[in-house]
Formats: structure tokens, sequence, C-alpha cells
């Protein structure tokens, strides 16, 4: 089992490795190389753990380390395993949520233990993401007793631990982009028609991220369906038909369809919550899906 004393080492320095170093660290775990090609990167990783050493090559690191991180891009994960020597003594994990484990399949050949670590968790920065590391979930993915072994990890870096299966982990980092860049792509698509009367995206996001609370706060009170509300949920046929309306003289086609399309995803819930009844559910459905009137004056608004 990998304990504060194992001997950590990081292959890749971006902001992954950057926030996973810095909290295993804190955890009391030892953390003492690391390497990558972008030299400023390297250094930048070095001065913000203590008793780093940056590496000279990658195999370097190995030597040095028995438990050793891959926090490159998923696509050069397989490819920088491919090229570096192992041993059994080695730990070979990597952080990816859709790869596989075949990626590590050299390393497992020579006897070293492999795995995934996944938290799903936004990196965009590493500061952010470090605050927000407590209590997420990490997607792991190991044979045996290093599942367990990783398992621990995260619970010491107070983090939920959820075992993959091997085959599933595509499907699971799909389903993490629905609240993740997706969530982003729909608070843009947001901004956009603050845009249209004169908003900008600064408003936009002080006045929809306070919702956005509001709507975790419900979900994780209830659940999913009971904890939605709205004009679908309450059976308003004529709101949503008052928001097509405006999204079609407005917008581009497109953009109207995703409206129409995420409101019907929402029925099924509405039924579920049991505010709205099966035939306010039909009228909804039938307004949703009419094909949308064209109109001169329709125009993109990006």
């Amino acid at each position: 089992m990998p304990t504060r004393d194992s001997t950590m080492g990081f292959i890749g320095c971006g902001r992954v490795g950057r926030t996973l170093a810095r909290a295993l660290a804190n955890a009391g775990y030892t953390v003492s190389a690391a390497w990558t090609r972008d030299r400023e990167a390297l250094q930048r990783f070095a001065n913000e753990i203590p008793g780093v050493m940056p590496c000279g090559a990658a195999q370097d690191l190995v030597a040095r380390c028995d438990f050793v991180w891959i926090t490159v891009a998923d696509d050069a994960i397989a490819s920088v395993a491919q090229s570096l020597q192992w041993s059994p003594r080695h730990r070979v994990v990597h952080c990816s949520g859709a790869t596989g484990l075949a990626a590590l399949s050299k390393a497992m050949r020579e006897g070293a233990r492999t795995g995934g670590f996944h938290p799903l968790q936004m990196f965009a920065n590493p500061e952010v993401a470090l605050q927000g590391l407590p209590g997420c979930t990490v997607g792991i993915a190991a044979d045996g007793d290093f599942a367990a072994e990783l398992g621990d990890v995260a619970t010491r870096l107070g983090c939920i631990p959820f075992r993959v299966p091997e085959g599933s982990r595509a499907l699971y980092h799909a389903s993490a982009y629905y609240v993740g860049p997706f969530l982003i792509a729909l608070l843009r698509e947001a901004s956009l028609l603050w845009k249209s009367f004169g908003g900008t995206e600064q408003q936009t996001l002080d006045a929809l991220l306070p919702l956005l609370a509001g709507t975790v706060a419900a979900v994780k009170d209830a659940g999913l369906a009971k904890g939605m509300g709205g004009c679908v949920a309450r059976g308003d046929v004529g709101t949503v038909g008052k928001h097509l309306e405006a999204l079609n003289e407005l917008c581009t086609d497109a953009h109207a369809a995703l409206y129409r399309e995420l409101a019907l995803r929402t029925v099924p819930m509405g039924l579920e919550r049991g505010t709205l009844k099966p035939e306010g559910a039909a009228r909804i459905q039938s307004v949703l899906r009419e094909v949308p009137r064209k109109t001169n004056r329709a125009r993109a608004y990006l």
C-alpha cells in the first residue's frame, strides 16, 4: 500500500499534476521528483512543492520513484508508458477519465501495478481546483488490491473513491461533461441571450450563478425530479410557447433547437415530480415538437 513514505513522482507538470502533487504533499505523501519537456513548467512545479527534484529525463524519475503519476495529455499516456522501463516495485497511475488500463500495458507486462485515478473536478486553475478537491469523487480503475490502495489515497485527500469498471470509463467520463464543459456551454448560451438585451457576460454570471447554486442545493435536498422547478414542471404551456416565440425571432435555428431538446428532456422529470400531469405533458411536447415558424426578423446573435 502506498504509505506516506512512498516516493512519488510526476511525469507531466500541467494543471492536473500540479494540483494533485500539492494535494498529496499536503496529505503527508513524499512527492520527490517531476519531469516534463517544458523546462519552465518543470521549474514552476518544483517551486510549488518543497523537496521536488526536477529530473533531466523521464527514466531518471522512474529510477528514483516507486509511485509514478502520469499526468500528461490523454493521447500521450500510452506512448509515455511505452517508452519507459518498469519493474515490479513500481505503481504506475494515469489520471485520465476516459482512458483504459491498456494504455499502461507495458508497465503491467514488466510487473508494475497499474491504475487510473481521475478526480471529478475542473482543473482550469490549480489554486481553485486544490480548494475544490476535498469532497469530489475519484474514478478509480485497477486490478485486485491496488484498487483499494488507490481508494485509500483518495480518502486521504478527502475525496470519495468510486470504482469504475474497465470498459465503462468512456461513459463515466462523458457523463461528467454534462455538469462540466457542457454546463459552461449552457451558461454561454444564457450569456448570449442577455447580450441581446444589453447585458454583459459578467452581469449574466452575477445573475445566474446564484440561481445555479440554488438549483444544486435543491437537487441535493430532494433529488433530480423533486428538485426541479420551472415552467415545464408546472405544466405552463403558455410560458413555454413564449420562450419559443422569442427564441425563434432572435436566434438561429440551432439555438432554438437546443432549447427544445433540453425542455423535452425535462418532461419525464416533471411527470415524476407529480406537478406535471399527463395531459399537460402532451401539450408541452406538442408545442416543443412543432416545426418553428420562419420569420424575417430572426437573426443570429453570435
